[in-house]
């Protein structure tokens, strides 16, 4: 493979080896994600407040337990891997089911995983354990929805880092090439803008709707604004990354797989902010 002069300076995608243990900033990146993820959800669940529109009641407490939210880390946990790299696969490299089925567990390490598969991932694993343990999904879903931009941020960092998931060809003036791409073509440095739009403005996005807005009170808003938030950034921002190879050719340039993942969650997140806002005996008040 041919390899390019990187237009930035380029960190190593592995911050050490030991013999054939190698810590990659990509693991990094999920650890932190989830660890920061877990700590601001149990914060969440010590203060009963913020789930209702008006003065919680004296006895009030959140939807789940700190206790419960310890195990919900463990049930994310799986639900993010597991889904995000059979999402990776499925909806990207098809082919590697049949031509390098080892490399589906033992390639996780170089990258390769999809937020869309992540996602289905995660929904599973609340659903069976709200289900499990007889809480209400959807206020666990709120939850999760206030947390998961802190480790969509770092994961596109951490994109950004591996030199991976680059921009179409663009001569602007932040434009960079990359060390991976063969045809060393300066491009957007999409993993960036991903970074901003799907991490920070979405993080902003349900978080002033938490704090400013209490929509914690309704249960499914905040699922909503996270599903159509990242649907509508996403699509939008497909149109400056690189489209995808495997498309078909008159498909190529105009719709992209992450396009097409993205119509369901838009469609779906507008469905749960409606239903959210309409039903008010679902509506927690003091």
């Amino acid at each position: 493979m041919q390899v390019c002069e990187a237009s930035f300076d380029l960190i190593d995608p592995v911050i050490f080896e030991i013999g054939p243990f190698a810590l990659r900033w990509y693991a990094v990146a999920y650890m932190a994600g989830l660890f920061l993820g877990w700590r601001y959800l149990t914060a969440l669940a010590r203060r009963p407040q913020v789930w209702y529109r008006g003065e919680a009641p004296k006895k009030a407490t959140a939807p789940f337990s700190v206790e419960q939210v310890d195990d919900l880390l463990i049930w994310a946990t799986l639900g993010v891997i597991a889904g995000g790299r059979l999402g990776y696969v499925l909806f990207y490299m098809p082919d590697m089911i049949w031509t390098r089925p080892l490399d589906i567990v033992l390639g996780i390490t170089d990258g390769g995983m999809a937020f869309h598969g992540g996602l289905i991932g995660v929904a599973l694993a609340l659903f069976f354990y709200a289900r499990r343990k007889g809480l209400d999904l959807w206020r666990i879903a709120d939850g999760a929805a206030v947390v998961t931009p802190i480790g969509l941020f770092f994961g596109r960092m951490a994109n950004f880092i591996n030199g991976e998931l680059w921009g179409r060809p663009w001569d602007g003036p932040w434009a960079m090439t990359f060390a991976a791409d063969r045809l060393c073509l300066p491009r957007h440095p999409s993993q960036l803008y991903e970074a901003a739009l799907e991490g920070l403005a979405l993080f902003a996005i349900v978080n002033i709707a938490t704090w400013k807005f209490r929509s914690l009170a309704r249960p499914g808003l905040n699922t909503g604004l996270f599903l159509l938030s990242y649907g509508l950034f996403r699509a939008i921002l497909e149109t400056v990354r690189e489209p995808d190879a495997h498309m078909p050719d008159a498909l190529q340039g105009l719709i992209t797989m992450g396009m097409l993942l993205s119509i369901p969650m838009i469609i779906g997140g507008a469905w749960l902010i409606w239903r959210a806002l309409k039903d008010e005996t679902r509506t927690q008040a003091a």
